[in-house]
């Protein structure tokens, strides 16, 4: 298969297993640290991590091992003759540097593309750059495809409090709102790889419609993708997505997905969260 160009992300990507299997994207598991014991996001059920949150169980994550990307990258280096690998913001998490240190390995080229966001804005990048790929794009056609639509996402994010963000040290410009009263809801965003303030409201239900009201208006009228992703809160996603599609019917896709465990110890439970990402 020569000239062939694969995609790997990471979990945190919030791809659907359906459309990652769909599209040929292979997915490196982030690695959850839970009471003393290490694994992989994907061995450890949302619930268990939940309940472990809440019970203030030490709960940290952690990148890929440089080793864990390697692996892959020779399985996937089986059946390709370059590798674009796609990931989550570095100043987030330093999943890029560990995927580095495996590219440098490699005998085949192996491209690592920084997303500077996270959630399914990464993930609809991933699928752009896939879609490239399928149709038989070189690695930079793949990696431009990723990079436009990282840039034409939007994440927009409610989270109960902002304790679970700070214990994890991903707070980023949203550090301001620490303080505040407690009634003050915020909704978060990705801005310059980073998480930081967009917007409050007054209790939950408040700051919920301001979080739609500004994802209407982020999408405009060119076609979007849209998804709803949640931390253990399917019920308020349902009712936020069925809100959104009669609201954006120029939306070409449209999801629910639970958000990866590594996002979830930070966002905390009852997280739920937004992402437009322009087609055009």
């Amino acid at each position: 298969m020569h000239g062939r160009v694969a995609v790997v992300t990471d979990s945190t990507a919030c791809l659907p297993l359906d459309l990652a299997r769909q599209w040929g994207v292979s997915i490196v598991q982030m690695q959850i640290h839970l009471g003393g014991h290490v694994a992989e996001e994907a061995q450890v059920p949302s619930e268990q991590l939940i309940q472990a949150l809440r019970n203030r169980t030490p709960v940290t994550t952690a990148p890929p091992e440089p080793a864990t990307f390697y692996r892959l990258y020779q399985q996937v280096a089986l059946n390709a003759d370059a590798i674009v690998s796609i990931h989550v913001s570095s100043r987030l998490s330093e999943t890029c540097k560990a995927a580095s240190r495996a590219a440098a390995q490699m005998r085949i080229p192996v491209h690592i593309v920084d997303s500077a966001t996270c959630g399914m804005s990464l993930g609809y990048a991933v699928l752009a750059a896939a879609r490239v790929a399928g149709a038989g794009g070189n690695p930079r056609r793949v990696i431009d495809a990723a990079v436009r639509r990282c840039r034409a996402s939007s994440e927009l994010i409610y989270v109960d409090t902002l304790e679970y963000l700070r214990r994890g040290g991903r707070i980023g410009a949203a550090a301001a709102l620490v303080g505040n009263a407690l009634s003050l809801k915020p909704v978060l965003t990705v801005q310059e790889g980073q998480i930081a303030p967009q917007d409050k409201g007054f209790g939950s239900d408040r700051a919920l419609r301001k979080m739609v009201e500004t994802a209407v208006s982020r999408a405009g009228a060119g076609t979007v993708d849209i998804a709803v992703e949640h931390f253990g809160n399917m019920p308020r996603a349902t009712t936020i997505l069925d809100e959104l599609k009669p609201r954006l019917p120029q939306a070409r896709d449209a999801v629910i997905t639970e958000v990866s465990s590594a996002i979830g110890v930070h966002v905390g439970p009852g997280a739920v969260g937004i992402t437009i990402s322009r087609t055009d």
